[in-house]
């Protein structure tokens, strides 16, 4: 689910500067936002999925004009505003990339109902609905938790990745797993997410208050910690050969490994594993670029898995 698509133009120039005109080569243009990226994953991976997407006006059948000629399967939502289109800029000299997102449109109410009855209609076909991305300037905050209780009842696993407003109304509600960034962590528990104690602490917060039995916190270049009622597990990130270009798509390339390797029967833990490395593959990449299933199998033997009882 992608309530809050880009499309996403991506330019490579050889050094910004500030006066004058920064060149650049040919733009690359693709449909992007969390939930879209993460079909994408699943597709390179092998499996198959859904990108179900809000569609707003002249920029939104331009983003199902993307979407079609990459021939990932998608659904639009019609809303009244504007698909919003992101910048990524990336730097050959430093070999950083710079990720500019405006917020996108405000959805009305008759914008939000259309988006939650097509979410209700379609999930009970999937095996896993993947909430994530981006909310919408002004989103009511329950509008997740609204999904979530939409789906209940029909046998469908929800993973949720979303922001702290959306997300501490859904913790009302028990999820399959969810999954933080350090930024969304931070703000649950009150400080930085610096190492894996802090990550625990997060994961910690989530399975107390009943709301999943699987929590992954993310810890940027250390990797993550997957957590159970039971146990911790630190998730070590793969050193890059090359050092780190690009975080974004990270987190989405993480959550469509963790959701394509439990669909082919892993355990959470190992599915969390491959999603770390994953994230590695991608990190390593330029732009809004995601990693190539190859590297990901390299990277997962460099993966690092320490289990921590969680209660005493």
């Amino acid at each position: 689910m992608t309530l809050n698509p880009t499309i996403d133009i991506t330019m490579t120039t050889p050094r910004l500067i500030s006066e004058g005109k920064n060149r650049a080569r040919r733009p690359i243009v693709h449909g992007g936002g969390g939930g879209i990226n993460v079909a994408r994953g699943i597709r390179r991976l092998g499996g198959s999925a859904l990108a179900l997407h809000t569609r707003g006006r002249e920029p939104g059948r331009y983003l199902d004009r993307l979407l079609d000629e990459e021939d990932l399967p998608h659904r639009g939502v019609d809303i009244d505003g504007d698909t919003r289109t992101a910048f990524i800029v990336a730097e050959e000299w430093t070999g950083h990339s710079y990720h500019v997102v405006p917020p996108g449109p405000e959805l009305g109410e008759a914008d939000q109902q259309r988006f939650l009855e097509a979410v209700a209609a379609t999930a009970p076909d999937f095996a896993y609905l993947v909430l994530t991305g981006s909310a919408t300037p002004r989103l009511r905050e329950d509008f997740c938790a609204d999904i979530v209780r939409a789906v209940a009842d029909t046998g469908t696993e929800v993973i949720l990745d979303i922001t702290a407003p959306q997300l501490r109304k859904v913790l009302m509600n028990e999820v399959f797993l969810i999954r933080l960034d350090r930024d969304t962590a931070g703000s649950l528990i009150g400080r930085p997410i610096e190492s894996f104690d802090d990550a625990r602490a997060t994961n910690d917060y989530l399975l107390d208050a009943g709301a999943t039995a699987h929590a992954i916190t993310t810890v940027g270049a250390l990797g993550a910690v997957y957590s159970t009622p039971e146990a911790h597990y630190e998730l070590s990130a793969p050193v890059l050969a090359s050092g780190p270009h690009s975080d974004a798509c990270a987190g989405d390339s993480l959550i469509a490994t963790v959701v394509h390797r439990l669909t082919r029967g892993d355990t959470c833990v190992r599915a969390c594993a491959y999603g770390v490395a994953a994230a590695a593959a991608t990190v390593a990449l330029p732009g809004a670029e995601m990693f190539a299933r190859d590297d990901v199998e390299t990277l997962h033997a460099a993966v690092g898995v320490s289990r921590t009882a969680r209660r005493g």
